[in-house]
């Protein structure tokens, strides 16, 4: 069995390597869906001869940078179907889409059945095609907040919090029934500007009248592709079948032979590790939740522990080639703790190299933290950043033990024992002590971010406390140095480093991620086993437990990983675009 498992593996990567060779001419087509997770997920390492759909935002970057000097690719199509990301990440990509147009290739946006953030990367492109007999649902955006308190209450499940401070509203789905103030004037300001920027992106875009697209937006919200192309949304309507007919037509090939989806043309291509033998920047992903060691691996989404990052810039210190690192960061935050740890650690690397953070989607609380040790910070307009601030939010079960008849003994030595336990509330001289723990650790946050960007405590208070921030706000206060995307910050890297202008270096992705028939047959037959049961149980308890999807349960998630009380600095909330 083992014998033929070994065949068969290693007949799929011969099979991949032969399909390897790309035609001389070609239309790329790049698809672009779903959340576009910085990183390729666990899936994305278990296709053979290109990488699984939906690609990351790395590897999408990655492919349209490409194509742009290479002389085989015709054109591109861009194939936009039900996009949920983040609006800073729609920016990042419409960047790159510019600077692909700029070298002279067409990108044309084909949309299914578009909503709104299909078409707000679609109007980047140098042509719009709608499929016939699809609709257009371009309804506004939407901002959405989920309550727990009362029915948790019910089940005789409750939350005592430390806040620090009154904009670190984090803690309100588990404490409240209805957002505070400040939460709704922060989450306001969020939707204003994501909002603000949608308008003027389609008016600059199609050459169209801000208000008359906010009218139809008002007016119409679902509309035919035949009353958008009247309203000259987009440029053209065609079924499928029309649009490879005249691929075909154009091209003098059938469609199929045509075409080079972006998967296997970045594995061709030397999918995305260096191959040059010159200089190099490392560009360090810290993606998702920032996690301590001690529970690392113990989630069911993204996240980053303190292990990867020192595994990380070891590699990028170690390599001689690699002059430069770039913090890349997209995380909404983590354990302070946590984020505290790798903020010194790279506070250190930033002694030996140039160290340049670039923020994505969101790098917020302690994902802005580890931004301090960079020596410039770059940020997209609408990413979400700041919220300097932390939590700490400590279970009470002890309601559910009386409505269910359990009954509890606890036998104590020491004052203090008893006082972290789920199973009953703080008491007044308890709770002072985790209300006055949670601010060291929140007075900490903020010297650090005093003597970073060299601001006094005062003016720091002034846009701490919890405080959300756009890209683009976060650079007005000082929190942030300027606006720009990961070609921007690779670019200041290579400065800093003193590269000879005009050459542009490879970049090493770290922490480098394997797929299991590469660890497989660099002799590691355990872990590549274990990876793919790790893939495949992944998945099915995803599909078993939906409730883990579901908004705002990420917080409790991770504060039932221990049992020890933990200080959380994450940003309390996202904008969402239907």
């Amino acid at each position: 069995m083992t014998v033929l498992f070994v065949l068969l593996v290693g007949g799929v990567w011969l099979a991949s390597s032969w399909s390897d060779k790309l035609p001389e001419r070609f239309v790329l087509r790049v698809p672009v869906k779903g959340q576009i997770e910085e990183r390729s997920p666990d899936s994305g390492l278990f296709s053979f001869g290109q990488r699984a759909e939906p690609l990351s935002l790395e590897a999408l970057m990655t492919v349209l940078d490409r194509a742009r000097s290479d002389k085989r690719v015709e054109s591109v199509l861009l194939d936009i179907n039900g996009l949920s990301t983040s609006p800073a990440k729609i920016q990042e990509l419409s960047s790159s889409i510019d600077a692909l147009r700029k070298s002279g290739k067409t990108v044309t946006a084909l949309l299914r059945t578009p909503a709104d953030k299909d078409y707000l990367l679609a109007v980047a492109c140098d042509s719009i095609i709608v499929q016939k007999n699809s609709w257009m649902q371009l309804d506004g955006f939407k901002a959405e907040l989920f309550f727990f308190a009362e029915p948790l209450k019910k089940l005789g499940i409750g939350f005592q919090a430390a806040q620090w401070k009154k904009y670190k509203s984090a803690i309100e789905p588990y404490t409240r029934n209805s957002p505070s103030t400040e939460s709704l004037e922060e989450l306001n300001t969020l939707l204003d500007d994501s909002w603000a920027n949608y308008l003027d992106q389609v008016a600059r875009r199609r050459h169209i009248g801000r208000e008359a697209f906010r009218k139809v937006i008002d007016s119409l919200a679902v509309l035919t592709p035949e009353q958008a192309l009247e309203r000259k949304l987009i440029d053209r309507v065609l079924s499928i079948r029309q649009l490879e007919k005249e691929y075909r037509k154009r091209f003098g090939k059938p469609f199929d032979e045509l075409v080079v989806n972006a998967g296997s043309y970045l594995s061709s291509t030397g999918d995305l590790k260096p191959h040059a033998t010159g200089n190099r920047i490392a560009v360090i992903t810290i993606n998702g939740l920032i996690v301590g060691d001690s529970i690392a691996g113990m989630g069911d989404g993204e996240e980053t522990d303190v292990a990867s990052v020192r595994r990380a810039v070891d590699v990028a210190l170690d390599d001689s080639k690699v002059k430069a690192i770039v913090l890349r960061i997209d995380s909404p935050g983590g354990e302070a703790l946590a984020a505290s740890s790798m903020l010194e650690l790279l506070e250190e690397v930033a002694q030996k190299k140039p160290l340049v953070a670039s923020m994505s989607g969101s790098a917020a609380s302690g994902g802005y933290m580890v931004a301090l040790a960079a020596n410039k910070i770059y940020v997209q307009p609408l990413t979400v950043t700041g919220s300097i601030g932390v939590f700490a939010l400590k279970p009470d079960f002890s309601g559910l033990l009386e409505k269910t008849g359990i009954h509890r003994e606890v036998l104590t030595r020491g004052r203090f024992a008893d006082a972290y336990t789920p199973f009953k509330p703080f008491d007044d001289a308890a709770f002072r002590k985790f209300f006055e723990t949670t601010g060291h650790i929140y007075e900490d946050f903020t010297g650090k971010v005093a003597k970073s960007r060299h601001l006094t405590a005062e003016q720091v208070e002034a846009v701490a406390g919890g405080r959300v921030w756009s890209g683009k706000r976060a650079v007005e206060v000082g929190l942030v140095d300027e606006i720009g995307g990961l070609h921007d910050a690779v670019q200041e890297a290579s400065r800093l480093a003193k590269l000879k202008k005009g050459v542009k270096p490879e970049l090493l992705y770290l922490p480098v991620r394997k797929t299991w028939i590469e660890r497989f047959f660099h002799g590691d037959a355990v872990q590549a086993v274990t990876a793919m049961s790790d893939h495949l149980f992944g998945r099915s308890l995803a599909r078993l437990l939906p409730a883990s999807q579901f908004p705002c349960t990420e917080t409790v998630r991770l504060l039932l990983r221990t049992e020890a009380s933990q200080v959380l600095a994450i940003q309390p909330f996202g904008v969402e675009m239907n």
